[in-house]
């Protein structure tokens, strides 16, 4: 009689032990500048994912599974990046998250494919929430890569798109940084422009060292004896920043049409010197057609007292939440598996991460910075009163853009 007793209290033990083990601990180590001239973005986007990540624990978006964002800084250095990956596979993390900068993100992708070749078993999935060079869902594509921001590309189809009804658009100025994202935005602001308004002339084109510039007023004065009416930049952190401020104090009129005005540092630089003048193409806008995402913005404000903007950081936790449920897994291999094709809603609307490339393809905004109004644009940036007006919300399709890909899959 004593045998089968003992035999029910460990089956019993037993029961209660694995839902305990099945509820682990998503590890993600965001890999990007903590310090330097980009660490305030880097920053603001490590407490971002932070926040969704409570957000998401608290309401079950994985069932029992937790997430967990860890920020390591890499300086904004590729070399940095590499030995800062090397140290997250070390402390187990089996999924990373970078952004800022592509050039950070083709060394990163490089460095997951040849480790996830020579540890099978040991992989690591790259979640993408901001590095846009086309190159890495196109010619470089991986299976372990997945961008949740649309690529320059897709970005400048819908500007284009959106400045081609502006028939006031004669001349137009491009600046940019000086790698491969500055170099890929000059090259689609031309194709697109020349095969939509090919009346329109380039009368400018700079490329800039990143990071290292700390007086714009050279460029501004360039593009103010160009004559050019607008100027279009993919610039981003304090290289923006620090360009709107040159143009504001050098009282240049011509309108400028960007990637990431929305982000730190930027709203300051340009205050009302910007209204009217300086719009954004985007994944969202806080003052969408139905402030979704409302109490996420109120939430992050009142907790950080800073601006939620990066809402990439949502989808990635969306999509990652709906692939661990759908597999029953947190392996990496079976959740990449999940994410491939995977439909999902995000803050945006309904997004879906394109199997053939791993390139989400989600709605784009076009938004212009205006005095807040209460109605329409009700939030503001970094306490200026002033804030994004919709002026479009363009289809997930419009902005789609083909692939070359060929993608190797596991097995």
């Amino acid at each position: 009689m004593k045998f089968p007793l003992r035999t029910s209290l460990v089956a019993v033990a037993f029961s209660f032990a694995v839902p305990a083990a099945m509820a682990d601990t998503i590890k993600i180590a965001y890999i990007d500048p903590l310090s330097g001239a980009f660490a305030p973005v880097g920053q603001n986007i490590l407490n971002s994912y932070q926040y969704i990540a409570d957000k998401a624990n608290a309401e079950k978006w994985a069932g029992e599974h937790k997430f967990e964002v860890v920020g390591f800084d890499n300086k904004g250095s590729p070399q940095e990046s590499l030995n800062v990956l090397k140290t997250v596979i070390d402390k187990g993390f089996r999924y990373i998250t970078q952004g800022n900068g592509s050039g950070v993100g083709l060394a990163l992708l490089d460095a997951v494919n040849k480790h996830n070749e020579r540890n099978p078993g040991k992989e690591i999935v790259y979640l993408n929430h901001a590095a846009v060079d086309p190159d890495m869902t196109n010619s470089k594509c991986s299976f372990w890569h997945f961008r949740f921001d649309s690529n320059s590309d897709m970005k400048m189809e819908a500007l284009t798109t959106f400045m081609a009804a502006d028939k006031n658009i004669k001349k137009v100025y491009i600046i940019g940084q000086n790698y491969s994202f500055g170099h890929q935005v000059t090259r689609a602001a031309k194709e697109y422009l020349a095969r939509k308004r090919p009346d329109i002339q380039i009368v400018g084109d700079d490329l800039h060292p990143i990071g290292q510039v700390k007086d714009f007023s050279p460029y501004v004065a360039k593009i103010k004896s160009s004559g050019a009416d607008t100027v279009i930049t993919g610039n981003w952190g304090a290289d923006l920043a620090l360009l709107i401020k040159s143009a504001k104090d050098a009282d240049l009129k011509a309108n400028f049409y960007t990637y990431y005005a929305s982000t730190t540092g930027v709203p300051t630089a340009m205050g009302p010197a910007g209204i009217d003048h300086v719009k954004y193409v985007g994944y969202w806008n806080a003052n969408n057609e139905t402030f979704a995402g409302k109490d996420i913005v109120e939430g992050f404000k009142a907790k950080y007292k800073d601006d939620y903007y990066s809402m990439a950081t949502y989808s990635v936790l969306a999509a990652m939440s709906q692939a661990v449920k759908q597999s029953k897994s947190i392996d990496p291999v079976k959740v990449a598996f999940a994410l491939e094709g995977l439909n999902f809603k995000s803050l945006n609307g309904d997004d879906n991460m394109r199997k053939v490339d791993h390139q989400i393809q989600q709605p784009l905004y076009i938004a212009t910075w205006v005095k807040t109004n209460g109605k329409d644009v009700k939030f503001d940036q970094e306490n200026t009163g002033l804030g994004w007006k919709t002026n479009q919300k363009i289809d997930a399709f419009v902005a789609s853009q083909p692939s070359s890909c060929q993608m190797k899959r596991p097995g």
